[in-house]
């Protein structure tokens, strides 16, 4: 069968330790991808000063009834923070991914997670059952610093007690301005986009490198979730796609359509 996007560019911007797989697969396809991570994921160390905080939620993990984690980001992270201090994991715990591949990133750790079947965000998290009436219970989340606040204002609004473990930060990655125009020279025929942050972060980036966005308006850019195609439509791009789902499968078939 002939190559489908057969010498197709395609700028690749997922943080370096999660696009490997999809760079691979991308270049089965005949496609030449170009990594450029727009995300920079480091853990939070003892020099945080959130970093006791964190310790203490994790000791108390048998406190709380409901255990959310954000991301495959926040599941490895977090699955090893349990690790450390849980070699039994406490009963009577509910756990919770937002995403399957956040489930299977928990699976690693023998957490069984809950993840709904509705989409790969919060809000459909929030739709679960057992997430209504929570009046007075705990709730954990786990996440990175910063992260949305849409799924803790609303469990919170339910009469949940909610608290955060922010175990990571992202920032935008160092890049020699050179390395920048090479990736974007010629400008890609498709732009992978995994987040909001990243596509704010592509903005910095290219007024850096003295390069201008609307150079980029043009290309089809594929987003993960209605809310990122808000983010590209309101900085001008007018060719966007949202994806089928967050993981590489779907987001070359997304591709290829």
């Amino acid at each position: 069968m002939p190559d489908t996007l057969s010498n197709l560019k395609v700028l690749v911007t997922r943080p370096a330790h999660q696009a490997e797989n999809l760079i691979r697969l991308l270049g089965q396809e005949g496609a030449i991808a170009v990594p450029l991570p727009l995300l920079q994921i480091s853990a939070v160390d003892e020099k945080h000063d959130g970093f006791h905080t964190i310790k203490q939620h994790i000791m108390d993990l048998d406190l709380f009834q409901h255990v959310i984690f954000i991301s495959p980001n926040a599941a490895n992270y977090g699955g090893e923070w349990i690790d450390q201090y849980w070699p039994q994991l406490p009963y009577k715990v509910n756990w919770y991914a937002i995403g399957q591949k956040t489930a299977q990133a928990l699976n690693n750790y023998g957490i069984d997670a809950y993840h709904s079947p509705l989409g790969y965000d919060s809000e459909a998290l929030l739709a679960c059952p057992d997430l209504q009436q929570i009046s007075g219970e705990r709730v954990l989340i786990i996440r990175g610093v910063g992260g949305r606040p849409t799924l803790g204002d609303e469990l919170s609004a339910r009469g949940a007690e909610v608290v955060y473990a922010e175990l990571y930060e992202r920032h935008c990655p160092k890049y020699e301005n050179a390395d920048i125009v090479k990736s974007l020279s010629p400008a890609p025929g498709v732009i992978l986009i995994s987040s909001g942050e990243g596509l704010n972060n592509l903005n910095l980036l290219v007024q850096q490198a003295g390069l201008s966005i609307d150079s980029l308006k043009g290309c089809q850019i594929i987003v993960p979730s209605e809310r990122v195609k808000d983010t590209a439509s309101n900085m001008g791009f007018i060719n966007i796609t949202t994806a089928t789902g967050p993981d590489d499968q779907a987001v070359l078939d997304t591709l290829k359509q």
